[in-house]
């Protein structure tokens, strides 16, 4: 995500004085800490109409990062400043991301030094999900697995395609599928998102036995945002998601300008072409 493409609002060295530490005295006494915030939005409404409902009202976030550095004391500064940055995103819908650092000018290191500080940048992502079972009842854990996102810290579905019937992909003689995609905002990365799916997949009894094999509910990370990612368990976008129709047909509803990032053809065109070749 290029921050470069977003207007900012600015807060430097907001004062806070708040309870985190990782030492008895820090957490008894309390402490000074400094909050810089930039936030990445689009101000072009709010300044074309003079209007702050229209942007995000910096005296708010300040006084909101005040009491929340107040009420929940972390001991690593590190785990302070990621709760305050998710929970700016959650409270904000106009926020597109944050750069937040949280300084510790009272570090008890024992040694002349000015500050501590931690930054992190965080933003709003696009994953597009795809689903599929056929096992039991196909359509209520399309719903259910929906709706499981939908209540995922950090993630918002936007948009769910229509539900297709498809013949089993794989060679293995089982059930038809029900398949669908679906448009997920997140600020989870492409590895917490792929733990959260299993963990939908588990809830819904979903036994990994036979590759291709029938399932109760199958998901999949097919992209990220324009994100090329290669790890032991987690490949984006999706292996040959380009080749499957049940995959590309649900998708192309829903985004059909969405471009392959390697392959630099839209959800349409693959679309088109899969199915011209049957």
């Amino acid at each position: 995500m290029r921050t470069t493409y977003y207007d900012k609002i600015q807060i430097k060295n907001l004062e806070v004085f708040a309870n985190h530490g990782v030492f008895p005295e820090e957490t008894r006494l309390g402490q000074k800490f400094l909050i810089s915030l930039v936030m990445y939005l689009d101000t072009r409404r709010a300044g074309k109409a003079d209007d702050l409902e229209k942007s995000v009202n910096y005296g708010e976030v300040s006084s909101f990062m005040t009491a929340y550095m107040k009420e929940h004391p972390c001991k690593l500064i590190e785990a302070a400043a990621e709760s305050l940055a998710e929970e700016l995103l959650l409270r904000y819908p106009l926020l597109e991301g944050i750069t937040l650092e949280l300084k510790k000018p009272w570090a008890p290191v024992g040694l002349p030094l000015e500050t501590v500080s931690v930054e992190i940048t965080r933003f709003w992502h696009k994953a597009y999900i795809g689903l599929g079972s056929n096992m039991g009842d196909k359509k209520g854990y399309l719903d259910q697995a929906g709706k499981a996102l939908n209540e995922t810290r950090g993630c918002r579905v936007e948009k769910v395609s229509s539900y297709l019937v498809t013949e089993p992909y794989g060679g293995v003689e089982q059930d038809d599928f029900l398949n669908a995609c679906l448009i997920l905002k997140t600020f989870l990365p492409p590895q917490e998102l792929l733990e959260r799916l299993h963990e939908i997949e588990q809830a819904a009894h979903r036994e990994r036995v036979i590759r291709w094999g029938p399932r109760t509910l199958d998901l999949d990370i097919l992209l990220y945002d324009d994100e090329i990612l290669e790890t032991e368990d987690l490949v984006i976008p999706h292996v040959e998601m380009h080749l499957r129709e049940f995959v590309l047909k649900p998708l192309s509803e829903i985004a059909p300008n969405k471009r392959h990032p390697i392959y630099q053809k839209t959800i349409a065109q693959l679309a088109a072409e899969v199915c011209e070749q049957k």
